[in-house]
């Protein structure tokens, strides 16, 4: 499901958990009603309303770092393809098809990530984009370096080559999502019987239906953005293209 889908479920689920309470608070029996009972159920809403909070902070926290995590690998492979090409182009013009090899890489991996449709899968997680990874650094091993400093360029951008091949594997492994569907469940759990207790004790009026409105869709809202930071290639919150289109243009001069 997409996270637009869940969130408007979370709204649904803790806006009718209110609602609920705040409807059939009428057919309740009085002695269900006394001040210690609505003391014991303030305590009891009490402890969850703190165990809600600590559970969405730390699904917040998960997420972002993900989100972070993802970022800063994809900055540091644009570099390293920006690193490659130099490297190559000083070697001389037999790293031409190298050179040309990497920018049909990185074009691929743009527009797999960031061309039109959004994918579930990352770019590097292509067969085409695959092979023309490993082209490349199969053409890297076949080079017949003549000086110390064509050897020093060689060894260099093999280095770089299996660096990428290397973060390639960890995007891919890297798939999924980091946050556990029963954790979320749980935690929308626990937030509607809390909007329910709260209606048990709430006066019935507008006022108290547009408190329950605003707070859930607040709720559903801080749900969607901890699942679209859980989503960084894909999204709203979709990491920017700048970086590899940054390293495409060095490529291509």
């Amino acid at each position: 499901m997409t996270s637009i889908t869940i969130s408007s479920i979370v709204f649904c689920c803790v806006f009718a958990g209110g609602l609920a309470g705040l409807f059939l608070h009428p057919f309740l029996p009085k002695k269900h009603l006394t001040k210690d009972t609505q003391d014991v159920v303030r305590l009891g809403t009490g402890m969850l309303s703190v165990l809600s909070s600590l559970v969405l902070g730390l699904l917040i926290a998960t997420a972002k770092s993900s989100f972070d995590t993802v970022d800063h690998e994809l900055r540091a492979y644009a570099a390293d393809l920006i690193q490659a090409g130099q490297v190559l182009d000083s070697y001389g013009p037999e790293t031409t098809r190298i050179r040309d090899l990497l920018r049909r890489y990185t074009a691929r991996v743009i527009e797999d990530s960031w061309g039109g449709e959004a994918r579930s899968q990352t770019a590097v997680d292509d067969s085409e984009a695959s092979a023309l990874l490993h082209q490349a650094y199969a053409a890297l091993l076949a080079l017949d370096p003549q000086n110390a400093s064509q050897h020093w360029m060689k060894d260099r951008a093999l280095q770089i080559a299996a660096e990428l091949v290397r973060m390639r594997w960890q995007f891919i492994e890297g798939q999924g999502s980091t946050i556990s569907p029963v954790t979320l469940t749980i935690l929308v759990l626990w937030i509607t019987v809390i909007f329910a207790s709260f209606g048990f004790v709430a006066p019935r009026n507008a006022t108290v239906v547009a408190a329950f409105f605003v707070c859930s869709l607040s709720i559903a809202g801080a749900i969607y953005l901890v699942l679209e930071m859980d989503r960084p290639l894909d999204g709203l919150l979709a990491i920017p293209s700048e970086p590899m289109r940054n390293a495409l243009s060095h490529l291509r001069k």
